[in-house]
């Protein structure tokens, strides 16, 4: 080659690797915003390159150049080889533009691929993107099957290029060709064509590859507008930083590890004239200020008045603080005393809903604590009239006196009767309810979560549908024909199981339907169906009609179960369960029955144990909260923490004295260790609060006071000596499934229905 064709083609060569550069540049840093309103995936850019002309320019520069010029031409032409070399050994890692249209419906995807990799590979890649095995994936190019192993480069695939294949299914019945999710929205694509233009009218397309961004953009700050309060963010850049190479040693700059300081004195120039009035020159005095030279002040004078300010200021801060301190302290007296008075009116006004409660319980008497209370209320009365008639009156007129008295006590003894028996029978309405209620529950458990699992067995159900018709059959205000039909639907229930029971039912029910239809009254057909009722309701007691009554019956459906645990109560003379005996810890024998004792405490003590429940109730939720293995507060009676509090502390607070049994509890005389007899202090509810939140009882109390309830606590452990022989009879598969139980919502009852004397 001649020497102008050497120097005419490198124009040409630098022309076109500039180009490529261009295109490198294009393909690398194009960033492509999406635009959910208009999406495009092919853009126009316009890009200067090399054209005809500028080549004749190139040539007639380089015929003027010198010799030198022409060698620094030839060194780039050598670059210029060596790069081409280098971009030809990398083709097998550059990208192509990969169509792939979905048969048979026929959806195109479009994603890049390197086309040093084989089908297979494609293949693969497509199986984890649609969820197809890849062996029954089938590639075809121009109807023709292409095989595993060929690359795209095989096929004819340039780098940057383009190539649309078909994908189907050899298997369209069970796996069909066809995308996951259908695109919704416009989503960036990792490949576009964007329209280069090379000249005039000539333009270039050219495949850009979109490189997903792995990091988060910085925030580097931006401008909110004051009026539509809208912010806007200054733009990041989008390339990657260069990472410094690793030399594997750690470098610093010296000039970053040590500082100096200098300090340098400058007195800057600064150049000033004056005018003055002279011959040929007026100037104006209208605006100069006369200056008074004031006091001298020394440095002494200067500190001296620094100093009285100090103080003026120091004084103000302290008034403020102080003022400050003594609000503060008035506040809290303000907020102590409205605390005082809050304390004052809700005690005063608890002392009256207690008054009104026992007033209500005297009145209208249901439990067999409220009877407990009449009868003490009558003893006390009793006891002062006799008192009274023992100072006023003697000989026959005291003794009239005392028969009237007998016989008023008579009168009340009968009224209080009288109320036993309507609330026996309110009671009783009340037990069978919650006693079929109890049967037809489902059974409850709770998850390791807190949430409460119902679930409904056969039993249940079949107890459900008892109930509800039991009550349908105690409802009065159903008309003739409502009435008809529940004695309808009870008649089939009954009639599902043959016996003498419901033999007897049916025939109370026709008797019933024979009455209703011929205009009876209902009052004259009460008895009937009080009958009707205590018959179904034995009938649902029944465990071979209601299998699930059977978990609630007192008496056990093996007769020989009958045989343990049963003993002789000394006041009836009959054999009782040791369910029915009341637990003592002093006692050596067993004693009367829980029914004689309570007959016995009606007719000659009449004592009311309604106080020392409450302290006891109150007792055991203290000390369910410190642990669940107690054991001691559950083995006391309400006997047993009567002698506790009376005999032992007085029936008073150890520490004021108070007297009311309302306000008083039993607490831990030491918290870290468990309730007992021997580690309790009587105290009044304020009191106990305070006493638990104490560190050191030794530094809290006095000796005099610490010594009178230790020895209070001798004579307990003396005469609750039996306690702790008893707890250790508690074993741990009793106390197993108390602590079970905790987990279940729904606990068994023990007794079904029993009318309170």
């Amino acid at each position: 080659m001649s020497e102008p064709e050497s120097e005419t083609g490198s124009p040409e060569a630098s022309c076109a690797a500039e180009q490529r550069m261009l295109q490198e540049v294009i393909q690398s840093d194009t960033e492509v915003h999406e635009d959910h309103e208009d999406a495009k995936s092919t853009h126009e850019i316009k890009v200067d390159v090399c054209t005809a002309t500028d080549m004749l320019l190139q040539e007639e520069n380089i015929a003027d150049s010198t010799k030198d010029q022409r060698d620094q031409d030839d060194v780039n032409q050598q670059g210029s080889e060596s790069n081409q070399t280098l971009s030809s050994s990398d083709v097998g890692s550059s990208t192509a533009t990969v169509k792939i249209l979905l048969m048979p419906e026929r959806h195109m995807i479009t994603v890049a691929f390197t086309i040093g990799l084989t089908i297979l590979d494609l293949k693969k890649y497509f199986s984890l993107e649609l969820r197809v095995p890849s062996d029954i994936i089938q590639i075809t190019l121009d109807e023709k099957s292409v095989d595993d192993d060929q690359t795209l480069m095989d096929i004819g695939v340039q780098p940057h290029g383009m190539i649309q294949f078909e994908m189907s299914s050899l298997d369209p019945e069970n796996y069909l060709m066809r995308p996951i999710k259908p695109q919704q929205e416009y989503n960036m694509p990792d490949v576009i064509t964007v329209r280069v233009q090379t000249d005039t009218d000539l333009y270039q397309d050219v495949v850009v590859e979109i490189e997903r961004a792995t990091r988060r953009k910085a925030f580097l700050g931006g401008y909110c507008h004051k009026v539509t309060k809208a912010e806007y963010h200054h733009a990041a850049v989008q390339t990657m930083p260069k990472k410094r190479p690793d030399r594997g040693v750690e470098m610093y700059s010296r000039d970053t590890q040590t500082v100096e300081l200098k300090n340098q004195d400058q007195q800057c120039s600064k150049n000033a004239s004056t005018q003055m009035t002279k011959i040929g020159c007026y100037v104006s005095n209208m605006e100069d200020k006369l200056i008074t030279p004031g006091t001298y002040i020394t440095a002494g004078e200067y500190h001296n008045k620094r100093l009285r300010a100090v103080i003026t200021l120091q004084s103000y801060v302290r008034r403020w603080l102080a003022k400050c301190f003594t609000n503060s302290l008035r506040q809290a007296k303000e907020q102590h005393l409205a605390w005082l008075e809050n304390e004052k009116r809700r005690k005063k006004e608890e002392k009256e809903q207690q008054i009104r409660d026992e007033y209500h319980r005297r009145m209208n008497p249901e439990s067999k604590a409220d009877f407990d209370l009449l009868y003490n209320a009558l003893k006390k009365w009793r006891i002062e009239e006799e008192e009274r008639i023992s100072v006023t009156l003697s000989g026959a007129e005291g003794k009239a006196a005392l028969c009237s008295l007998l016989e008023q006590e008579t009168q009340f003894i009968s009224s209080i009767e009288r109320h036993r028996m309507a609330a026996g029978t309110r009671n009783q309405d009340k037990a069978i309810q919650a006693f079929l209620n109890k049967c037809a529950e489902p059974k409850k458990w709770r998850a390791f979560d807190g949430k409460v699992t119902e679930m409904d067995t056969q039993f249940t159900l079949r107890s459900k549908e008892l109930r509800d018709l039991y009550s349908s059959i105690t409802q009065t205000q159903f008309t003739k024909d409502e009435r008809l039909d529940v004695l309808l639907t009870l008649k089939h229930t009954v009639k599902e199981h043959s016996c003498k029971l419901t033999q007897d039912i049916v025939d109370l029910i026709d008797r019933e339907v024979d009455l209703l239809m011929r205009g009876v009254k209902k009052c004259n057909l009460e008895g009937l169906r009080k009958r009707i009722a205590t018959l179904f309701l034995q009938y649902i007691k029944t465990p071979a009609f209601n299998p699930q009554v059977s978990r609630f019956m007192q008496v056990p459906r093996d007769p020989a179960n009958l045989k343990k645990n049963i003993y002789l109560c000394r006041g009836c003379n009959e054999y009782q369960s040791s369910t029915d005996f009341a637990l003592k810890t002093n006692a050596s024998a067993v004693g009367l029955c829980r029914r004689c004792m309570d007959l016995d405490n009606e007719a000659r003590r009449r004592e009311d144990f309604s106080l020392y429940k409450n302290i006891l109730r109150c007792l055991r939720d203290s000390e369910a909260e410190y642990g669940p293995e107690a054991k001691i507060t559950y083995l006391l009676q309400e006997q047993d923490l009567r002698y506790l509090v009376d005999v032992l502390w007085g029936a008073q607070s150890a520490l004021s004295g108070w007297k009311d049994l309302h306000d008083l509890l039993l607490v831990r005389w030491e918290k870290h260790l468990d309730w007992s007899p021997w580690n309790c202090i009587l105290l009044t509810k304020d009191e106990a609060a305070a006493h638990l939140k104490l560190e050191d009882i030794e530094k809290a109390y006095d000796v005099v006071v610490i010594r009178n309830v230790k020895q209070k606590h001798a004579l307990a452990r003396k005469y609750f000596s039996q306690i702790p022989a008893m707890a250790e009879c508690l074993h741990d598969t009793e106390i197993q499934p108390a602590a079970l139980s905790n987990l279940l919502v729904s606990k068994p009852i023990t007794k079904a229905t029993k009318q309170n004397r």
